[in-house]
Formats: C-alpha cells, structure tokens, sequence
C-alpha cells in the first residue's frame, strides 16, 4: 500500500500537482511511518510550494531517519535556505558533502546558500518594499479606522503577526498567504487589494492622519556649554642621539623609496631595485620595500624572485606583527607570481593556496578578484583537458536512452558527463532541462534551459523546456513571454503555440474571476514575491491610477488609452491582485 500511494505522489509531483503529491506522500508515511524517502518527497512537495516549514520538518525527520543519506542534507538545506536561514542552509550543504563530496545539487545548493547569505548581510539588500507601511504609530490608526480590518485587530494571532512584520520587515513574505495580512496591506497602501472572498464591499478608505505638532515647550532647552580654554602648547621633549639616528634612517629610507617608486614608472628596473635594497637596509622595520621590490620582479618576469621577497616580507612582517594589510599584499603579490608561473606549469593551486591564505590576513575585493580569476583559469584548464566532442555525444545518446525508459537520474548524471566533455552543446542542456522538470527540480532545469538558449539563440526547444519550467512553477506571465520569444525563431512550432495557447488560459482565467480561492490565494501571494509587482504596487503613480480604476470612471477611461498603464493593470490582474468588473 505504501509502494503503491508512493508512486502515485511522485506522478503527481511530476505533473506539477505537489499538493495532490502530498496527500499521497502522507498516505505512504501513514503505512510505513519509518520510511525516509517518503519524508524527503514529501519536503520537496512542501518546498515547491513554498511551504518551507513543512518542509523543514520532513527534510528534519529524513536527517533523523538516515543521517548518511546525503540527499536528506539537500532537502533540509533547501527548506533552510527558502526560510532564509542562511547559516543553517550552508551548514546543512557542507554535512551532505562530506557524505557525498561529488554531489553537484548539494555543490549547487551550497553556493545558493552562501550568496543568500552574502546578499543578506546589511548594506547588501534592501528590506522588504512593503514592510515599512507596517511601520509608525499612525499605522495601528489607519487598521482601527477601516471597518474591513477594525474587526481582525480583536483576533490576538493576528495582532502577533503585525507585531512580527513591525520588528523585521523582511518576514512579511512569510505571511503573504494569510488573507487578514492581504487587507491590512491593502489598507495601508490605499487600495482594495482581490481577497477572492465574493463581491467587495464599498468601504470609505480613512484619511491619512495629520502630523502631530510637537509644541514649544516640547523642545528641549540646549545648555549653553562654557567655551574651553585653550591648552599651552607641550614643550619638545629631548630626544637620545640613538633615537635621532634611527629617526634620520627611517627617513633616509622613504627617500630611497621615493626613488624607486620613480624608477618603476620609468621602467627603470635595475635602478629601482637598489633604492629599495637600500632602504631595507637602512629600516628592516618597513615590509613596503620588500613588496615593492617583488613588484619589480614580477614585471621583468622573474618570478622566483619575486616569491623569495614576498616570503620575506610575511615573515619578516609576522616578527614585526605589521598591519594584516601589509601582509595580505604581500602573499597576494606572490600569489599573482605563482598565477603567472602556472601559465606553463598547468598548476594553479600554489595560487589559490596563497590567495587563500591571503584573504584570511585582510579581505581585500583586489586579492578576492585575483582568487576567482585563479579558479576560474583553473576549470578552464581543467575544462580543456577534459573536452571531448565525440565521447559528449556518446554520453548524450546514453542520457536519451535511458531518459525514453523513464529512469531520469541516470539520464541526468549522463547528460552532465555530455556537458562535462562540451560545454557548448546546447542540445545537452536542453535534454538535462528536460529530466530535471520530471524530476520537479524546476529552478535547475530552468538554469539548463537558459544556458541552452545563450549557447544557440535560434533553438527552439531551449524555449519550450523554459516555457514548461515556468508554467509548472505558475509563472504563466513570464512563461507567455519565453513561447513567443521562440515563435520569433521558429513561427510554426507546434509546441510554442499549444505553450502559448496554454499560457493564455491560465490568464484569462484570473482576468473572468475563475480561479478558486485556494488558487487565488497562491497566485497572490506568489506575486507579492514578484519584484516586478512590488515596484508596481509601490509606484505612486500606479497607485493613483487603480484608485482612479475604483473611484473615478472618467480618469480610468483615460488611463486605458495608456498602453503602458494598461501593461501594468494587466499583470496585477494575471497574479489575482486586482479584478476588472
């Protein structure tokens, strides 16, 4: 019974169908409570439906279950990773790979959560565009003020929700699906936002509240600080003949730099290595003269000698305990040497190692360029070695043979050797797309399909396997886009037009009202994730337009001679946001 409800979750699953999927996925756990992949699916399912609580609890239970199963580490990384939980997603990648170091899902995932993670950090993303109408006392006014949210302020989950998007604006994503969340949003932004619960109700919307006026006496009264009498200057203190000598060297010393740096610009080598030997020798404290001597090896391509001077400086620098900086530059020059040196040694990991190493003296973006620049050279070298046109299509044949007896993971791992051997076959990429989307991993076949399109523009099927990527994860908008992009380069394809036809009723069906309120309610909030619906619902030009929409018929008249306006009107309606009565 378990086998049986199994295979009918994966079917659906495949179809797209997760929350079908998931009901059968429970039945099987049901019959067979101790079945770990059952709970991996089923975390899938809830994760394709952004439902990442759930599927943080299953992918924790599959971990339980199996704890050397590196696929329930991927699972339970993804759940991490779509709560935003970036440190516990890397962590979660990185125990998966020391089970399974070649897993390229868990690779995948691992750098998706470590760039989540980067782009989280303050300064490298903005909040949430709507969190901060949640912000102010004025907003608890406005919700009080409105009849259609006064009544959900009684509700204390509700009063707990609104509380939570106050102190982190970003969790309102998190709540989007809650209905009272929808109409309180609506409210603050002014507008009558489709809850999809029969016919709207003409409500008054509240006037903005004034701003308060903070009275004189309010003000706080600024002491006047008494002016500070100004110090007598401190008599020079004697200074030891010893000290005046080191202090005569130390300058000598910059001197001689001086020249060398002068030297350098003029290309003079020679000349601007024996000003800064000398002034070493007259201040051994100052690293700068061994780096800057390396530089000059490194241009006239001595690069043994370059690395002896970097050597130098780090260790002459860790006696010293100079400043991080000083040493980051220094095995950050040596690691360019060694970059150099591997152009005709093959062997770029000497300078990866000392970029590394680097990197952990002083994060600077120059020696971070110089890191991925010494990796990338690295695969491509790799890469070159590796390639091989005939054994790619050998692979690719293998892939569709068993891709035709519906065993898609073997097909998958033949298609990547293909891609492994020549990356620049796109028919590789657009077959792996294709065994990607059965398998429900929809963003790694929408990334094949995209690679697809880049390597050969004029390739159809790049754009039916982007097409059916996208309209399995609802994107009907953009999957509407991706069909007629493709009809440009081939005008008869039949699955183009039956993708386009596809795409057109899924719209039209939110544009009549047709849609159920379940689906409604995920299309809506799927949307509100959408950056390109935030910036029109947050544009206040937008936002005059549908208030025009709702209280002014002759300005709506006007607008809809805008075809731009009426773009805009048109994918609110397609993502269930608004409806034309």
């Amino acid at each position: 019974m378990a086998d049986e409800a199994k295979a009918k979750g994966n079917a659906a699953f495949s179809a797209g169908k997760y929350d079908e999927a998931i009901r059968h996925f429970t039945e099987a756990i049901n019959f067979s409570p101790a079945n770990h992949v059952l709970y991996s699916n089923r975390s899938a399912a809830y994760a394709s439906l952004s439902k990442f609580s759930d599927a943080l609890s299953d992918a924790e239970k599959t971990v339980e279950l199996k704890p050397d199963w590196s696929k329930g580490y991927s699972r339970l990384g993804a759940a991490h990773l779509g709560l935003r939980r970036y440190d516990d997603a890397v962590s979660a990648y990185k125990k998966g790979l020391e089970i399974d170091p070649n897993n390229e899902a868990l690779k995948t995932g691992l750098a998706d959560a470590q760039a989540g993670k980067a782009r989280s950090k303050p300064g490298n993303q903005p909040a949430s565009p709507f969190g901060d109408v949640f912000s102010g006392p004025e907003m608890w006014t406005r919700l009080t003020a409105d009849p259609s949210t006064r009544v959900l302020l009684q509700q204390p989950d509700f009063v707990r929700i609104i509380q939570d998007i106050q102190k982190n604006p970003s969790s309102l994503n998190m709540y989007l699906k809650d209905q009272r969340v929808m109409q309180a949003l609506g409210v603050l932004l002014g507008l009558k936002l489709n809850a999809g619960g029969g016919p709207e109700e003409d409500t008054e919307m509240p006037e903005s509240s004034p701003e308060r006026k903070r009275s004189a006496e309010a003000e706080p009264v600024k002491e006047k600080r008494p002016e500070k009498v100004p110090e007598p200057e401190p008599e020079p203190m004697e200074v030891s003949a010893e000290e005046r000598e080191v202090k005569e060297r130390k300058a000598q010393a910059q001197k001689e730099k001086e020249s060398g740096n002068a030297a350098y610009k003029k290309k003079d080598f020679e000349t601007a290595i024996q000003h800064y030997t000398k002034a070493f020798e007259l201040d051994d404290e100052d690293i700068s003269f061994l780096t800057n001597r390396a530089a000059v090896y490194l241009e006239m391509g001595k690069y043994e000698d370059c690395i002896k001077n970097c050597d130098k400086a780090v260790e002459r620098g860790r006696e010293l305990r100079s400043d991080f900086k000083m040493i980051a530059r220094a095995l950050t020059r040596k690691g360019t040497a060694l970059v150099k040196m591997a152009k005709c040694s093959k062997d770029y990991e000497p300078a990866i190692e000392t970029f590394q190493k680097a990197l952990t003296e002083h994060r600077n973006p120059d020696t971070l360029k110089k890191l991925n620049e010494a990796e990338k050279a690295k695969k491509e070298l790799e890469q070159q070695e590796y390639f091989d046109p005939q054994i790619a299509d050998e692979e690719r044949e293998k892939g569709n043979q068993y891709f035709k007896e519906q065993k898609f993971p073997e097909a998958v791992r033949h298609y990547t050797e293909a891609i492994r051997r020549n990356p620049e076959d796109p028919k590789a990429y657009s077959n792996r797309a294709a065994c990607y989307t059965k398998l429900g991993a929809l963003p790694d076949g929408l990334k094949d399909a995209e690679k697809c399109i880049e390597l050969d523009p004029t390739f159809a099927k790049g754009y039916t396997r982007k097409g059916a990527v996208q309209f399995f994860m609802k994107e009907y908008e953009k999957a509407l886009e991706t069909y007629q992009e493709g009809l440009k380069h081939d005008r008869s394809n039949q699955e183009l037009l039956d993708g386009v036809r596809r795409c057109v009723e899924q719209i039209n069906k939110a544009s009549r009202g047709d849609l159920s309120p379940e689906e409604l309610k995920e299309r809506q909030a799927k949307a509100m994730q959408d950056p390109e619906i935030q910036n029109i619902l947050t544009d206040p030009v937008m936002r005059q337009v549908l208030t025009d929409f709702q209280e002014n018929p002759k300005a709506a008249q006007e607008h809809t001679k805008n075809p731009l306006v009426m773009n805009k009107i048109q994918k609110l309606v397609s993502a269930g946001i608004v409806q034309m009565r």
